[in-house]
């Protein structure tokens, strides 16, 4: 790794995407040489960066490894349905407002009781400006708070699909022209140009305006060379063969039509639980385990279900043969947006209702009626 390129004290820029990948494998993050190029290309333009793919594959962590390698400050606006700029921009401390009316209160009745006149008095009020709207009194929040911060930042906006088309036009000012206007008091421009980050699930599709000012990158889950990596890279107990299992068996599982499918820091956690169960002496390998790792990997009974009822029929099926090298249809929430993040979740509800089974009942139940 060459010298990074220091442009401030706290700041620090790289020079390409190698530099980058190097740093960001030495805080534990293993990235593919072209999502490095694309996200150093995001930070020698100072462009947002907009990333999309599935939960859980590492979308969010990297938002924390760039400020760690970077020096930089991590300012974090977690989305969620419901979302609004009191929330994101920024409101009015009213408390801290108030107090400084109370101190002024005594002071203003000396100066109003020279007029005899009300309509002079109320003209002379009227034309005092009390500081009430300045940005002492300013409740920042995670959006004006890294224009404001007077050191590099970086901005995570995340899972920005779970608000509304509304917020994300609020987010506009932001991410084109880095600034924020406040009507009370101005526009406040951004101290130190911060990175942004923005993460999105798939559970709805963004506005174009929105992408429009972003740098895109659609981020998968990884091959499995680079997921052993990743989980030997975090958790160095657990041997390169021992991970290569887990991450097999992750791969598997990611094929089938799931509620939730396994993220890498679940992949983490099995990896670990194998070496604890080899340490205890509950099995001597992976297949004596594996049931019980599947709590790790799955969180809902029907995917559990799905899963043990797979995996066995694979370990009792020919090794040859279109039914053995055909897997199933994976019917995901990014494969199929929907128009809306409440509509994602619609017809999901009890113990037995997968994705698969949600897409799939409509069907079954035209061809019983016909």
């Amino acid at each position: 790794m060459t010298a990074p390129l220091t442009t401030a004290p706290t700041e620090v820029r790289f020079g390409d995407g190698a530099d980058l990948s190097a740093a960001l494998r030495a805080v534990g993050y293993i990235a593919d040489d072209t999502f490095s190029v694309v996200v150093h290309l995001a930070t020698a333009l100072d462009r947002p960066l907009l990333l999309e793919g599935p939960a859980g594959v590492g979308k969010t962590e990297l938002a924390k490894s760039l400020a760690a390698v970077s020096g930089r400050k991590l300012v974090r606006l977690q989305c969620y349905e419901g979302l609004d700029d009191n929330r994101a921009l920024y409101e009015w401390d009213y408390a801290k407002q108030l107090l400084h009316v109370q101190m002024l209160r005594d002071r203003i009745g000396e100066r109003m009781a020279a007029f005899d006149d009300l309509a002079e008095a109320s003209r002379f009020l009227a034309a005092q400006d009390f500081g009430l709207y300045s940005e002492t009194f300013l409740a920042v929040r995670p959006l004006l708070e890294a224009i404001l911060s007077p050191e590099p930042v970086v901005l995570l906006v995340d899972e920005v699909d779970r608000t509304e088309e509304a917020m994300e036009a609020l987010l506009l000012e932001v991410l084109a022209e880095k600034q924020v206007t406040i009507p009370e008091v101005g526009t406040f421009t951004a101290r130190s140009a911060p990175w942004v980050i923005l993460t999105s699930n798939d559970t709805r599709e963004l506005s174009p305006a929105l992408k429009r000012r972003c740098l895109h990158y659609h981020l998968d889950y990884p091959t499995p060379e680079r997921e052993r990596d990743i989980v030997v890279s975090r958790a160095p107990e657990v041997e390169s063969a021992v991970a290569a299992d887990v991450v097999e068996l992750a791969r598997v599982l990611r094929a089938l039509p799931l509620r939730k499918s396994p993220s890498i820091a679940e992949v983490i956690d099995a990896a670990r639980a194998a070496v604890v169960l080899r340490g205890t002496g509950a099995a001597a390998g992976l297949d004596g385990i594996r049931d019980i790792l599947l709590a790790a990997l799955l969180k809902y009974t029907s995917d559990v279900d799905l899963a043990r009822t797979h995996l066995s029929g694979a370990a009792s099926a020919p090794a040859s043969g279109p039914a053995a090298t055909a897997p199933p249809e994976r019917v995901t929430v990014a494969s199929r947006p929907a128009n809306t993040t409440t509509a994602v979740f619609r017809g999901h509800g009890g113990s037995g209702g997968g994705t698969g089974r949600a897409h799939g009942g409509v069907g079954s139940a035209r061809s019983a009626r016909s």
